[in-house]
């Protein structure tokens, strides 16, 4: 039998193990439903396990029968706040919703644990599983980090790979060395003024003025300051100013923008120069600028030798015509990248929309209506379970 054909004949199990996940989804870092089920199917293999001490989550594992590094495999566990249109017989009810395939790649992952748990006699090494809350709305994999995780097995990984599926032709993966995905800033600048009455603005310190030039200030600085080919994407989500009042200069204007960025340079800068700006034009106006900079995620940059290791593998599993390559970097952001940053490794997309529906209308993540075929399971965990047996082959 050969892995994928093992793969395959877990697939009963996944799919089950997939739908009760689906049909029950819990957000954020408190999983304990979804943990459970995860800690239920590995419980045959006698997995080494830690459970995470401030968030659901679980470090297992697989000890090969020969001394050796550790490689890391990861899946998230976490749904999104939405309500389910798919009409699908294990939709979930209520507010919550698996819309971003989590429900698969923590299936993915148990399949992947089996498969290896059956070979240990050829794993020189050990192999990590990191099921991860918080992807979502929440910092899983830094928690997980700061908890520890890399010391789990008694050696830190020396190679670190992920998963995830999205919406396109079943069965492909797809994946690029260097940035694959963008870390994403969040910035709020609070600009304080003085208030005064809306017939006499010479009177007061007007801050939304401030605001507006501060906006078109900072288009100009994305398109004016950055190589073209290490793009950043800026845009102003939210401005707020005065109150019920329409005759009321207010004291305040607020500010919050979105940051993309592909290069970790790229974010040290954005988090030094965006607020230095918004301090100098506040000031030309006889205002100051606070500004509070979030780093939600860093950029997911791939490993190039790790590119290869997975690309080699995938083509022996699934053959040429199921690899392709990511042209262009996505500008979603994923938490997996703060293990990146540690780690060499690769993350990579896998296609899984059903056969029967029209790849071109195919709702995207996020959306109540995504759907997915979950007969890739067997696909997903012969490919992650074959990543860590060729870098433990010994």
């Amino acid at each position: 039998m050969t892995l994928l054909d093992d793969a395959r004949a877990l697939l009963p199990d996944l799919i089950a193990l997939r739908r009760e996940i689906h049909a029950d989804p819990e957000l954020g870092l408190d999983l304990p439903r979804t943990q459970q089920r995860v800690l239920d199917a590995l419980a045959p293999l006698n997995l080494e396990t830690v459970l995470g001490e401030g968030l659901s989550s679980i470090a297992a594992v697989v000890r090969g029968e020969h001394p050796g590094p550790t490689v890391l495999l990861r899946a998230d566990m976490d749904a999104l706040p939405l309500r389910e249109e798919t009409g699908l017989d294990f939709a979930a009810s209520g507010e919550r919703m698996h819309a971003c395939g989590h429900d698969l790649h923590v299936a993915g992952l148990v399949g992947a644990a089996h498969l290896l748990s059956a070979r240990r006699q050829e794993l020189h090494g050990d192999v990590l599983l990191m099921f991860q809350p918080g992807e979502e709305l929440g910092d899983g994999a830094s928690r997980m980090l700061a908890e520890g995780l890399l010391d789990v097995t008694g050696s830190r990984p020396e190679a670190a790979f992920g998963i995830h599926v999205v919406p396109g032709e079943f069965g492909v993966f797809s994946t690029r060395s260097g940035p694959l995905m963008a870390g994403a800033i969040e910035i709020e600048v609070t600009i304080r003024g003085a208030g005064g009455h809306a017939s006499a603005p010479h009177l007061t310190r007007d801050p939304v003025p401030v605001a507006a030039e501060l906006v078109t200030a900072l288009q100009a600085y994305v398109t004016r300051r950055f190589d073209v080919f290490d793009p950043v994407v800026l845009s102003v989500t939210q401005l707020h100013a005065g109150g019920p009042a329409r005759n009321i200069i207010s004291d305040t204007a607020t500010l919050v923008a979105s940051v993309r960025v592909l290069s970790h340079d790229t974010s040290a800068r954005v988090q030094t120069e965006i607020p230095a700006i918004a301090r100098e034009i506040a000031v030309a106006h006889g205002c100051t600028a606070e500004v509070d900079v979030t780093v939600l995620c860093a950029p997911t940059v791939n490993d190039a030798g790790a590119v290869e290791h997975v690309r080699c593998t995938l083509r022996e599993l699934f053959g040429e015509e199921r690899v392709w390559e990511t042209e262009h970097p996505v500008m979603g952001s994923e938490d997996f990248s703060f293990v990146l940053e540690q780690v060499p490794g690769a993350f990579l997309f896998l296609r899984a929309t059903p056969t029967d529906v029209d790849l071109d209308t195919a709702a995207p993540n996020h959306s109540p209506t995504v759907v997915f075929d979950d007969a890739v399971l067997a696909d997903q965990a012969a490919a992650l379970a074959g990543f860590a047996l060729g870098r433990l082959a010994g």
